[in-house]
């Protein structure tokens, strides 16, 4: 079969799941998440041995640190494939909830119902992981969806996609609900998001090459963001020990994730006490830093900051550091240079903490803790289909909201219009 006919006979199939999925009940649904998550411990040995497959594979293929770090499936890293499940099968299922019910002069009620969207495409690079993520958030919130995961987990996303196959076919839902594409052709990916009489909405993961490619050519409205240029911004105000413990942390606990902050901003009046303790952190963890000419007179061995680091996502462990003068000329740098992604201050002081909050104009604005908490596991969602920086529809990390829209209901008791 032609890579054209093998999609829309996806499509079709997912197409017709959808119908499916909108119609079931709760009960049905997180049967399906727990006989995945029981397909998964029970699969351990067969996917350990399909991601050792691919990691083989990718160094083969002189894939580096940071993309080897994503592809990897760790032990830790499958119980919170199981983990996730579970706490998404633990959520309210938002699919039928009907809000804002009021009357009118005429005796109707109007309010809105929680639909689903129908089919989502999901196209991402390396983690394997993101094929529960997926799967989950798409099955709870009523939607087929079609995974297209990267070439270089092709093994792992399909000993993944067989435990999916067994958690619904014993929970009774049609395969369809769930197809991962099963070809690395690229062409997979074009057919994928032209296909708007099949697919709903796509949902690009992976590098910034990536997205624009689905930005540019998509016939299906994109839920996306394009880069995670994120910021820590330590105030004048800001306790010391918390600010060393949240700067290392979100530059540090992992390198090639987006919400890894990417440049430190440091007020002048407590730059000189806490950047040098600042740098021996960082040259422990073996991270080079770029800086600003005030950050290079405080801190040995740091290398000259151009203007292409300020607005730079690296994915390693690189980080460009700039010494400001006060609350206002970091909010003014964060705007001309940041991503809208995730953006945190470090301060004990209330009304400077506020204004941050209100004015820096990112998907998620943090006081006091790690950027490294923008994701939808940490924020209770159970899970993310991704991060969007749009401003419409959805938000910061989709969980199962995202996965929705409303559509008006009104209940009448014979009411005709005059």
């Amino acid at each position: 079969m032609d890579i054209v006919s093998y999609m829309r006979d996806l499509g079709r199939r997912a197409r017709q799941a959808a119908r499916v999925l909108a119609a079931a009940g709760s009960r049905d649904k997180d049967a399906a998440l727990a006989a995945i998550a029981a397909a998964l411990e029970d699969a351990r040995p067969a996917l350990a041995e399909a991601n050792a497959r691919d990691l083989d594979a990718g160094r083969a293929n002189g894939l580096d640190a940071a993309q080897l770090d994503r592809l990897e499936l760790t032990p830790g890293r499958i119980d919170a494939m199981v983990e996730g499940l579970r706490q998404v099968a633990a959520l309210a299922d938002p699919v039928g909830e009907i809000t804002g019910l009021s009357y009118r002069p005429s005796g109707i009620q109007v309010g809105r119902m929680r639909v689903p969207l129908g089919v989502v495409g999901i196209i991402y690079e390396s983690r394997p992981n993101v094929t529960v993520d997926a799967a989950s958030l798409c099955l709870k919130s009523g939607n087929a969806c079609i995974l297209r995961g990267g070439s270089e987990a092709i093994h792992s996303n399909g000993a993944i996609a067989a435990c999916i196959g067994r958690g619904l076919a014993a929970a009774g839902l049609p395969a369809g609900a769930v197809q991962v594409v099963e070809t690395t052709d690229r062409a997979a990916v074009g057919e994928l998001i032209t296909m708007p009489e099949y697919v709903d909405v796509v949902v690009p993961r992976g590098g910034k090459g990536l997205i624009e490619r689905i930005s540019a050519e998509s016939r299906v409205p994109v839920i996306k963001h394009l880069d995670g240029v994120c910021h820590v911004y330590i105030d004048a105000g800001a306790d010391f020990d918390k600010a060393l413990a949240i700067a290392v942390n979100a530059k540090t606990h992992r390198y090639g994730v987006c919400n890894a902050m990417e440049t430190l901003l440091i007020a002048e009046p407590v730059a000189a006490a806490l950047l040098p303790r600042l740098a021996a952190a960082y040259a422990e963890a073996g991270v080079e830093l770029r800086g600003c000419p005030r950050t290079r007179a405080l801190i040995a061995d740091c290398g000259a900051a151009g203007e292409a680091d300020w607005s730079a996502e690296y994915l390693a462990p690189i980080l460009a550091v700039r010494v400001v003068a006060d609350l206002d000329a970091a909010m003014e740098h964060i705007a001309r240079y940041g991503s809208g992604h995730t953006d945190a201050i470090v301060t004990e002081d209330y009304g400077r903490a506020r204004r941050f909050l209100r004015e820096v104009d990112s998907s998620s604005v943090l006081v006091n803790a790690s950027t490294r908490f923008a994701d939808g596991f940490e924020y209770g969602l159970g899970a993310e289909i991704g991060i969007s920086t749009d401003k419409l529809h959805a938000r910061g990390p989709v969980g199962l909201e995202g996965l929705t829209s409303q559509k008006f209901v009104v209940l009448g008791d014979g009411q005709v219009r005059f």
